[in-house]
């Protein structure tokens, strides 16, 4: 049994690597650590950067066990590992690992909606971090095979983003990297004039994913 992670849902590697712009953090771990673990994840390639990322967000994650952002992205991370190894169990054992922990991110970014109402709204960088939690969580999940049935919960998660007041006023880089992960996913389930609507905010915000954009833009039917 083959067990991996989709060409198209791999993508999200691309998509999530223009967050790295991103970088102060108002949680207390360090976010130099973890803009090179990050860097690792989303733009170097072959199984030894995606172990040590994999590493080094574990470690990450063990001096702050209930920070929902770095329980994400070690999340992320662990199922990465699946794309590392040839034996199917071990697939397995890393993607429900990886997905366990991005279940219990969710968990604890929504204790931090709940607690927003009376408390400042935690930060990364300008994204909320609540956000970027469903974000990671989203793409990983829209790129688990679909036996482990997560597509819909992934894109549940990617609509609430979009439809989150805070969303307008978050990185543009964020912003970018969510329409064009949402577009991906329209024309994925053949809605091309959806996925030209989020193309085109791309475009006109000029996000730093404009040039893959428009050239996804002109491969849509007129």
């Amino acid at each position: 049994m083959k067990i991996s992670l989709s060409s198209r849902g791999i993508r999200f590697v691309l998509i999530l690597s223009t967050l790295l712009s991103i970088a102060e953090s108002a949680s207390a771990f360090s976010e130099t650590a973890f803009q090179a673990s990050f860097q690792k994840f989303t733009t170097m390639s072959g199984d030894q950067a995606i172990e040590q990322s994999a590493e080094e967000f574990a470690q990450l994650l063990a001096s702050e066990p209930t920070n929902p952002l770095l329980m994400a992205y070690a999340g992320a991370s662990t199922a990465k590992l699946a794309t590392t190894t040839l034996f199917p169990w071990k697939k397995m054992s890393y993607a429900e690992d990886g997905l366990a922990k991005l279940d219990k991110a969710l968990q604890l970014a929504t204790r931090a909606d709940a607690n927003s109402a009376t408390h400042t709204v935690v930060m990364h960088g300008t994204v909320p971090v609540t956000l970027e939690v469903k974000f990671v969580a989203a793409t990983t999940f829209l790129a688990v095979p679909s036996f482990m049935h997560r597509a819909s919960q992934g894109q549940q998660l990617l609509n609430d983003i979009l439809q989150q007041s805070q969303f307008p006023t978050t990185a543009i880089s964020f912003r970018g990297a969510v329409w064009l992960r949402a577009a991906r996913l329209a024309i994925d389930q053949q809605h091309p004039e959806r996925a030209k609507d989020y193309l085109t905010s791309v475009i006109q915000t000029n996000a730093p994913q404009a040039p893959v954009a428009a050239q996804m833009l002109k491969g849509l039917p007129s």
